[in-house]
């Protein structure tokens, strides 16, 4: 598992050299989102599509 600091230095490396602080803080935000999705994923597991169809049902009208 990589480090929050190798995580940022990777993200850098990734953009454009012209990208602003807001891009930055932009992509900081999606990285950690992501990664917080993941770990609850691994600690609480996940449900089917089929599952999730179910559940949005409800709320879906096609």
């Amino acid at each position: 598992m990589k480090t929050a600091k190798e995580e940022v230095k990777m993200l850098l490396d990734r953009l454009p050299d012209d990208c602003t602080i807001e891009d930055i803080q932009y992509h900081l935000y999606v990285l950690e989102k992501i990664q917080k999705g993941i770990d609850r994923a691994e600690k609480k597991g996940t449900i089917s599509h089929e599952e999730a169809k179910k559940r949005l049902s409800k709320w879906i009208t096609e």
